[in-house]
This record gives C-alpha cells, structure tokens and sequence, in this order.
C-alpha cells in the first residue's frame, strides 16, 4: 500500500501546495505516523527527473550485461550455470533416454553439452546486440519501474526487446551451431535415434529452441545484477546509481 501511495506521489507534475494539501486529505486513512513517512518523500526541489532515472535504470542495465552476461561467454558459462542451463527440449528427451538404452550415455552428454556450447558462443559474438538494447530503450515511465519489483527494469527491457532481439540473435545461433560442431553432434545423434526400431522419428527445431533459451538466460542474468544492485548499495558504482537507488530505498 505504501509503495502504491508514493508511487501516486511521484506522478505529481507540478509542485504546487495545492494539490499536495489534497494528497494529504486523501491519505489520512492510512494513519499518522505512517503518512508523516509518506509525506517526507515526496519530491522536493532538486529531486531526480525521469530522464536521470531512466538513465540510471540503463546504468544497472548495462552493469546485467557487464558483471552477469559477461559470466555467460566463458567455457561453461551455460552448461554449468543452474539459473540458465539449457536443457533439452521435449522431444528430444526421448532421444536422451532411447540413447542411453543401447549403451550411448556419453553421446547423450555430448550433445546436451553441445546446445549450451552453442549458446555460449552466440552470447559472445552478440553482446553488442545486447549493449545497444539497453542503449536505445525509452522508460516510458523509470519512476514507478525504480519502484516496482526486483526485476522491474529487466522484466521492461525483456518486453520492449525481445522480440527484435531474437530476429538479430537467431542467425547467430545458426552460425554458432556450425562453429562449435553442435550441428555435426545432433545430425549424429538424431541420425542414431531415428535407426533404432519402432521409434517415432524426430526432426527438431533446434536453432529456433536454442535462441530463445539463450535470450532468456540472458535477461536471467541481467534480472541478477539488478537485484543486487536494488538490495547492496555497495553494488552503485557510480554516482548516478546512488542517487537513482537511494530513492526505492526509502520505500
């Protein structure tokens, strides 16, 4: 409720005791000492513009991809990462469970290891598809986004770009496919499964799952980095950060 009350605060235009004397009539309701909490934060002189606070929810953006996305491009950086790990995708867990049957467990592994591979490299050569996201996106309104979840920013830009993202990062999954074997790994693999008696052959989509598994871990671990950035002060690296932050902290 009271995050609901600033947040009506906030989007006061004008400064005016007027219509703060009104604001004031109107939340009597929730009590003395909790109004005077309320009423010590509303904006006075000086107070951040929407345009500063966008530009610090971009600087804890750019910091997702920086200390969290970065993590993604290293060996393992998928494969071993229990947040974004990417698995296999329904109709190729049977493929898992009829290879490992007839003895052929290590293909298996080889090839889930291979989509996560995949992932890693496409990651690596795409960041800068990433970074101007992050860049060109408009906050069409960064104070309630400053005051709204954990995740608020990320869960914003996962909206305005997701789409266009995966229209740029899906031919770079397909190159990265080729790049690090995975391709030769699941032809083989399929190549294997379909030949075993009385299976339903399958012919999956993999380029199309791998790019949207990819996109997710990245905005996972964007998601991580404004976390922390909303609950360490510690984590503001810059000014702009500190002031920007400052203010869900009185929430």
């Amino acid at each position: 409720m009271k995050k609901m009350f600033l947040t009506l605060i906030y989007n006061i235009k004008e400064n005016n005791m007027k219509k703060y004397m009104i604001l004031l009539l109107v939340l009597q309701f929730i009590g003395c000492s909790e109004l005077q909490k309320v009423v010590n934060q509303i904006p006075t002189q000086g107070a951040l513009t929407q345009e500063q606070i966008g530009k610090g929810l971009r600087e804890a953006l750019d910091n997702g991809i920086q200390h969290q996305v970065s993590k993604l491009t290293a060996v393992d950086g998928f494969y071993r990462n229990e947040l974004v790990k990417i698995l296999l995708p329904e109709e190729l867990r049977v493929v898992d469970k009829g290879l490992r049957k007839i003895g052929l467990g290590r293909l298996a592994d080889e090839g889930l290891k291979a989509i996560n591979r995949t992932a890693e490299d496409a990651v690596k050569t795409a960041t800068p598809i990433f970074i101007g996201a992050v860049k060109d996106i408009t906050f069409a309104d960064a104070k309630n986004i400053l005051l709204g979840e954990q995740n608020a920013a990320t869960a914003y830009l996962q909206g305005k770009t997701n789409q266009k993202l995966y229209g740029e990062f899906q031919p770079v999954i397909r190159r990265s496919f080729a790049k690090v074997g995975a391709d030769k790994i699941w032809n083989n693999l399929i190549s294997k499964y379909n030949s075993i008696p009385f299976v339903k052959k399958v012919n999956p989509n993999l380029t199309d799952y791998v790019t949207k598994q990819a996109l997710d871990g990245v905005y996972t671990m964007i998601a991580v980095e404004e976390k922390g950035i909303r609950d360490k002060v510690g984590l503001r690296n810059t000014a702009l950060l500190k002031r920007v932050f400052a203010l869900q902290d009185k929430i």
